[in-house]
């Protein structure tokens, strides 16, 4: 029997478009199913003002193929040069919706980020001041610490200092990964918020190192043991609304994945409305894929919801092409090893 279900379009989070040929050939991935999406700016070299948004972003929209509708919500990077009243100007003229905390070194293109959180204070103030939300990166990048200890160590050194500090911060923690992440953010209060991917509810650390390392499952945070995975399902399932769904689809040529040193990073936005509608399914929840995939985030960042509306289809599994192709060689598809039963009609 063909099941339908019918939601909001959909928004992503957490999104890397990248530049100049890979941004001509993802962005259509993510323009056919979502209507806006939160933009990282980890270009090289970043985007740290204002100019560098406003011209990042024409570049998006040039690069949108005619017919198709998408709104880029842009993002500064902060750094411990950042200027407050450039950030204050960016976010009261409607050109940026946050600021983006990567702990330098934490991931791709990192290099530029923070190392001294005290020099980003006079930032995180004025943010605070006008309701600008910090999306983080919530990992240290000490190396005494276990790779998969990151996240848990950030929020007890460093997320929660900063929100101490800084009172009426909203912060986004992006893309966690762990069960402390999940506690935390449940906890949190109204100015806290937590997206999740949709790689990391499907795979733990078995699928990237069980049978040899799978490059194409390598991303940072990297994947956890199955019961953190299994406290991402619930928490993206349950009904909170404080979790939402940030893909952090993140394109890598093909050859640099499946390299003795390969780039961190899952591309997922061509089928990540099925993949979610299976888990939803899985989890007995599919009531509840609008308010993660369509409602949750545009109340946390005070957008409204969108009006249009997307139909899936469940029925014969949906076969995706393994790889998008661009001018510089093919992006490999993120397969989550079971068959996708839902289309997007």
């Amino acid at each position: 029997m063909t099941q339908t279900l019918t939601i909001r379009r959909p928004d992503d989070w957490h999104l890397h478009l990248r530049d100049g040929s890979m941004l001509k050939a993802v962005l259509p991935e993510t323009a056919r199913h979502f209507a806006r999406a939160i933009v990282m700016p980890n270009l090289v070299p970043p985007v740290v003002t204002a100019a560098d948004a406003a011209a990042y972003r024409a570049r998006i929209m040039a690069a949108l193929p005619e017919g198709m509708a998408f709104t880029p919500l842009m993002t500064l990077y902060l750094t411990e040069e950042t200027d407050p009243a450039d950030v204050k100007a960016a976010a009261e003229s409607g050109l940026v919706t946050a600021v983006k905390l990567y702990p330098a070194g934490a991931t791709t293109n990192s290099a530029s980020g923070v190392r001294d959180f005290d020099k980003v204070r006079p930032v995180l103030e004025t943010m605070a001041e006008i309701g600008l939300p910090l999306c983080v990166h919530g990992e240290v990048t000490t190396p005494e610490v276990d790779i998969f200890d990151r996240e848990a160590v950030f929020i007890e050194t460093v997320l929660d200092p900063i929100r101490r500090a800084t009172p009426g911060l909203r912060v986004v923690m992006e893309h966690i990964t762990t069960r402390d992440g999940v506690d935390y953010v449940a906890a949190g209060g109204d100015d806290l918020g937590g997206t999740i991917t949709t790689h990391h509810l499907i795979i733990n650390r078995n699928h990237l190192l069980v049978g040899g390392i799978r490059p194409h499952y390598y991303c940072l945070p990297v994947a956890k043991r199955e019961e953190h995975r299994l406290a991402l399902r619930a928490a993206a399932t349950g009904g909170n609304p404080r979790f939402f769904l940030g893909t952090d689809s993140a394109p890598h040529l093909t050859h640099l994945k499946e390299h003795a040193c390969g780039c961190a990073g899952v591309f997922s936005a061509t089928n990540t409305m099925s993949c979610l509608a299976e888990v939803f399914e899985q989890e007995g929840a599919l009531d509840r894929l609008e308010g993660f995939g369509a409602l949750n985030g545009p109340a946390f960042y005070r957008l409204p919801a969108n009006e249009e509306t997307i139909t899936l289809t469940r029925g014969d599994p949906v076969a995706y092409p393994p790889v998008i192709e661009t001018d510089d060689g093919p992006v490999t598809l993120f397969d989550p090893g079971f068959p996708l039963h839902w289309r997007v009609d």
